[in-house]
C-alpha cells in the first residue's frame, strides 16, 4: 500500500501521542487501507441503486433470484454503489462503477459458506428495480434495510494479527494499544460492514482457510502447514508461490452482528466474504469465500 504523506503523518502523530513511537516502521509496514460502512438511517427504496443493508435487494427485472444447490432462495444482505465507495478506496481495488450485491445461504456451518457475490455493470445498474426478497430464504428472516455512508479507514493489525514483540515495551502493552488502535480506526457506534483490512478473528488463519479453499477446494483442518502444503502441493511445489498466495487474499466483506438489522452470526459474531486479489483485480466475483467467525 502506498501512503500519502498525510495519512503518514496522522498515524505517526497518533502513535507518538500514544507512546508507541517505537512501533512506527512495524505499522507503517502492516496497517491496510480499508473501508468502513455506517448505517445513516432506513433506506429509500425509490432511489435504487443506493448502498444498501438488509431490507431488500435492487436488481435487473430479468435477473433470477441467487439460489441455492438445493433450489433455496439466498438471504440479500447488503449492496454497495462502487462509485459512493470509489472516492474512499486508497488500495483501488475496487471497480469503479456498478455495484456488488452479497447474498447467502444458511450460516451453518461456520466454513466454506454458500453464498453469492453479484456484480453489476453501470449499464445493468441503470436498469435495476426494488425486488421484494422471496417470502422465504435460507435465513429465513426479513432484516431490516437501511442506508449507508461509506468512509476511508486505516486498519492495523488486530489482537489475532499484531506481533506483540513489535509494539510492546517495559512501558506500555497491548491493553495500551487497544486505545490508539481504536483512535486509528476511527470505529463509529453505527459501523456495520468493514471492506479490507484485517477480518475479525481469534486466530491468524483465515487467509489460510480461504486460500485452500479457492485454490485446491479442500476444507481447512485448523492447520496452517497443512494449509501451506497443500496450496504447495497444489501449485507444483512452489512453496514462495503459496505463501504469496495466502498472503494476498483480501477481506472482500465483514458484516457485522447488528440489533437494527436483525443480524445475529452465531454469538454476535461476523460474517466474511474474502477474495483473491488476483481476481479482485480481474473482478472475478463469482470466485470468492464465506465463513463465520463468533468467539
Amino acid at each position: 500500500m502506498k501512503w500519502t504523506e498525510q495519512k503518514r503523518n496522522d498515524l505517526e502523530t497518533k502513535l507518538r501521542d500514544h507512546q508507541f513511537a517505537h512501533a512506527i516502521p512495524y505499522l507503517l509496514e502492516t496497517t491496510k487501507f480499508g473501508i468502513r460502512c455506517a448505517k445513516t438511517g432506513p433506506t429509500d427504496y425509490t432511489n435504487p441503486g443506493c448502498s444498501r443493508v438488509g431490507g431488500d435487494p435492487d436488481l435487473p427485472p430479468d435477473w433470477e433470484w441467487p439460489m441455492t444447490a438445493d433450489g433455496e432462495a439466498m438471504t440479500f444482505l447488503a449492496q454497495l454503489n462502487l462509485q459512493e465507495l470509489v472516492q474512499h478506496d486508497s488500495s483501488s481495488f475496487l471497480p469503479k462503477e456498478g455495484m456488488l450485491s452479497f447474498f447467502v445461504g444458511v450460516d451453518e456451518p461456520a466454513y466454506h459458506i454458500e453464498h453469492r457475490v453479484l456484480v453489476m455493470t453501470p449499464e445493468q445498474l441503470a436498469t435495476a428495480v426494488n425486488r421484494h426478497s422471496p417470502e422465504e430464504t435460507t435465513m429465513e428472516e426479513t432484516f431490516n434495510g437501511f442506508a449507508l455512508s461509506a468512509r476511508a479507514t486505516l486498519e492495523p493489525p488486530n489482537y489475532a494479527y499484531i506481533d506483540y514483540d513489535q509494539i510492546e515495551t517495559d512501558a506500555v502493552g497491548y491493553e495500551e494499544f487497544e486505545e490508539v488502535y481504536q483512535d486509528i480506526r476511527d470505529e463509529g457506534k453505527r459501523d456495520i460492514l468493514q471492506l479490507f483490512g484485517y477480518p475479525t478473528s481469534q486466530h491468524d488463519d483465515e487467509e489460510y482457510e480461504a486460500a485452500l479453499r479457492l485454490l485446491t477446494g479442500q476444507d481447512y483442518d485448523y492447520d496452517k502447514d497443512s494449509a501451506l502444503n497443500q496450496i504447495t502441493k497444489k501449485l507444483g511445489g512452489d512453496k514462495d508461490k503459496a505463501k504469496q498466495e495466502i498472503q494476498d487474499i483480501v477481506m472482500l466483506l465483514e458484516i457485522d452482528t447488528d440489533d437494527d438489522v436483525g443480524f445475529c452470526w452465531w454469538d454476535a459474531g461476523v460474517l466474511h466474504y474474502f477474495i483473491r486479489k488476483e481476481d479482485l483485480m480481474a473482478g472475478r466475483f463469482d470466485r470468492t469465500y464465506c465463513s463465520l467467525y463468533s468467539s
